[in-house]
C-alpha cells in the first residue's frame, strides 16, 4: 500500500510541475512576442538595396555650447543604427544614408513659478522650474533616392529645479538628454510616422 501510494505521490508531483513549466512559458510568451516587436534590425522602412550609412559629426552651433553634447550624440546616434538596423557603419562619401546635423538650439527658460511671501508680507513670484531646451538639425540624404532626402528639426525639452545650476542639472541630466534626442533622431530618420 505504501508503494502505492508513493507512486501516486510522484505522479501528482510531475504532473504539478508539468502544470507550472506550462505556465511558466505561458508567462514568458508575451515577452518573446513583444521583444520581437520593437527589434528594428528588419526596419520595413529601409529598402533592401540600402547597405551603408554614415554619421557625420553632429556640430554644436548653439549660443551656449555644451562640449560634451556634439561627440556623444555623434556617437550614440552611430551605435544605435548599427545596433538595431542592418546597416553597416562607413566613413567614405558612397554611403547609401549619409546623417549629418548641428545642434541649434540649447536653451534654459523658467517654466514653473511659485508663489510666497516676502519679508515685508507683499506677495513674491520665483522660479521653481527651469526648462532646457535642446533642439537638433538633421540632413538626411539618401545617395540611392534623393527623393527620400530631407532636413528637420528635432527637439525635447528637459526639467529641472530652478534651484539647481545649469552645469549640475546637465551632469544630473546629461545621459537622459543624449538617449532622448538620439531616440528622436533615430526616429525621425527610420520611422514613416
Amino acid at each position: 500500500m505504501i508503494l502505492k501510494n508513493d507512486k501516486v505521490q510522484g505522479q501528482k508531483a510531475e504532473g504539478r510541475r508539468q502544470r507550472l513549466n506550462f505556465l511558466f512559458a505561458l508567462c514568458l510568451l508575451p515577452f518573446a512576442l513583444l521583444s520581437g516587436c520593437y527589434s528594428f534590425k528588419d526596419i520595413g522602412s529601409i529598402p533592401p538595396e540600402v547597405k551603408t550609412f554614415r554619421v557625420n559629426y553632429i556640430e554644436n552651433r548653439a549660443r551656449y555650447v555644451n562640449p560634451q553634447l556634439s561627440p556623444q550624440l555623434t556617437d550614440k546616434l552611430r551605435q544605435k543604427i548599427m545596433n538595431q538596423t542592418r546597416l553597416t557603419g562607413v566613413q567614405n562619401d558612397d554611403a547609401h544614408y549619409d546623417i549629418s546635423g548641428q545642434v541649434t538650439g540649447y536653451n534654459v527658460t523658467t517654466s514653473g513659478i511659485s508663489g510666497g511671501t516676502g519679508g515685508t508680507g507683499n506677495p513674491t513670484q520665483q522660479a521653481s522650474i527651469q526648462r532646457l531646451t535642446v533642439v537638433v538639425h538633421i540632413n538626411f540624404r539618401n545617395n540611392l533616392d534623393a527623393t527620400k532626402n530631407f532636413e528637420a528639426d528635432v527637439s525635447r525639452n528637459f526639467d529641472y529645479g530652478a534651484d539647481v545650476p545649469l552645469p549640475t542639472a546637465e551632469a544630473q541630466l546629461n545621459e537622459t538628454i543624449i538617449k532622448n534626442m538620439v531616440d528622436e533622431i533615430f526616429n525621425r530618420i527610420f520611422s514613416n510616422w
